[in-house]
């Protein structure tokens, strides 16, 4: 098993600042073999090209004119122009790649050239809502959240055929989306209608991130839309088991990742998603609450293949504005170190501290990091090397080394295995706590207590010869300074202890 290492880029702003870098204007099928070089030698398994789809112009006078978004495109971008306000990738108006990317033919290209370089291609799609542009808003309008009068976050349907009020996408815990238009998922035609596009999504990439995915389970859908009476025969069953299932068929390998809240990531993986969002680990960390790290992974067990472990996403501040640098390498190495999915941002790398406005064509220039990403290049060579991210990931459970000492409960120990060797192992370990923190932890090789053991610290200088009967018997004593992480490579030495 294989637990896919995912990076993000904006692909309007990423190529905007590729072709500046190389000084001509630059498409998908045109982007240079060295800036994919750069992703292949950091372990990049995955891509997520986020904001290929095109939004209309009605949308984009959404963005233009929002209020508050003016004011967030000047934090992000001070020099920024109505020009540069393209509006949100998320307001989708067609599935077809946005021709100033280069548009399908050029994706297409583009994702030749990635599989050159074993890496897959993830897109974005936007299930709860699409743009105001689309054109299921004129020719479909049964096909949205609607009704014969007004009602909160609705606006009037354009088409004379059938006169009614639609809705604009939503959570329930926020005003509606106004460059969007709510799709109805108690309607059988709707889900029919969005299952096939992301059955058509399988000809175009290797899996697809889904945006709010939560907000299609029945109970929040019918929750959140409670006061918009819906007429018809509901559907019923989950949209989500039934498309999933649909794309698998028709691609056993196809990759779905769903942006999830509130305590339903595992409900989502049930319906067959590969991964969830783990957005608790986020917010133990940025919030610097350590304590909950350790019970909350041990919880998650086995489900932890099932979670994508991130500092940063493009919804999210910057990770080096939020956590001092100590604070920022544990995380990593943990993030990095954990079963499942783990999950890179573009800029995270080099310590951008700007957040990013999606409806934006550019971002702004900033000067490296130099003390970040010096970080970043020994830790990502280092679990390169290592058999983490292949094999089997097991997180293991630290107990006291003395009594009364309880340090132990800020650590996370996650043992790895070389799929291709009984006898080499990885340890990953963090103490998250801002204090030095002691305990033990057992695990069983094959034959630990009948060898004497090498643990080489392959992000530190530490190298260790350990009895494998004392081991077995004790437990490895682990002794980390605040925010101390390390990264073991197990080996045997020697043949039974005597």
């Amino acid at each position: 098993m294989t637990h896919p290492l995912l990076y993000e880029v904006n692909a309007r702003q990423w190529l905007a600042r590729l072709s500046e870098n190389h000084g001509a204007a630059l498409s998908l099928h045109q982007v240079p073999d060295s800036e994919l070089e750069v992703l292949q030698k950091i372990g990049v398994t995955h891509l997520w090209l986020m904001g290929v789809w095109p939004t209309g112009e009605k949308s984009r006078a959404q963005a233009l004119t929002h209020p508050d978004l003016r004011k967030a495109y000047s934090e992000a971008l001070p020099d920024w122009t109505d020009a540069d306000v393209l509006g949100s990738p998320y307001a989708v108006a067609d599935l077809r790649v946005a021709e100033s990317l280069g548009g399908d033919a050029g994706l297409a290209v583009f994702r030749a050239k990635l599989a050159s370089f074993k890496i897959k291609l993830i897109l974005d799609f936007v299930p709860n809502h699409l743009g105001l542009d689309h054109e299921w808003v004129s020719k479909r309008p049964e096909l949205f959240v609607g009704a014969p009068s007004p009602f909160q976050d609705s606006f009037p349907s354009e088409t004379s055929s059938h006169p009614r009020f639609i809705a604009h996408g939503k959570d329930p815990y926020f005003p509606g989306w106004t460059d969007t238009v709510q799709l109805e998922y108690r309607r059988v035609e709707t889900r029919e209608a969005m299952a096939s596009l992301v059955l058509s999504l399988t000809k175009k990439c290797d899996g697809v991130r889904c945006d709010m995915a939560m907000l299609l389970l029945s109970e929040i859908f019918e929750r959140t839309w409670a006061h918009v009476p819906f007429d018809g025969p509901c559907a019923t069953g989950e949209f989500w088991q039934q498309a999933i299932t649909s794309a698998k068929q028709a691609r056993p390998d196809f990759l779905f990742l769903a942006e999830a809240y509130w305590g339903l990531e595992g409900r989502l993986c049930d319906l067959g998603f590969d991964y969830a969002y783990d957005k608790s680990l986020y917010d133990f960390i940025v919030h610097d609450h350590p304590f909950n790290i350790q019970p909350h992974l041990l919880g998650l067990a086995n489900h932890n293949a099932n979670r994508a472990h991130f500092l940063e996403n493009h919804d999210e501040p910057r990770i080096s504005t939020e956590v001092p640098l100590d604070l920022h390498r544990a995380a990593v190495v943990l993030a990095l170190g954990l079963p499942g999915m783990r999950f890179l941002h573009d800029g995270q790398l080099e310590g951008v501290r700007r957040f990013a406005r999606v409806q934006l064509a550019r971002s702004a220039k900033e000067p490296i990091d130099t003390a970040i990403q010096s970080m970043y290049g020994p830790l990502l060579a280092a679990f390169s090397k290592s058999a983490v991210g292949q094999g089997e990931g097991r997180i293991l459970s630290p107990f006291a080394a003395w009594e009364n000492n309880h340090s132990f409960r800020f650590f996370t120990i996650v043992l790895w295995r070389k799929p291709d060797s009984e006898t080499h192992f990885d340890l990953v370990v963090v103490n998250m706590a801002q204090h030095p923190s002691q305990c033990r932890v057992h695990f069983n090789p094959t034959g630990l207590s009948g060898k004497t053991w090498q643990l080489t610290d392959r992000i530190g200088t530490e190298v260790w010869t350990r009895d494998g009967r004392e081991l077995a018997e004790s437990g490895l004593f682990l002794d980390l300074p605040p925010r101390g992480a390390q990264l073991f490579a197990l080996a045997p030495v020697s043949q039974p202890s005597r």
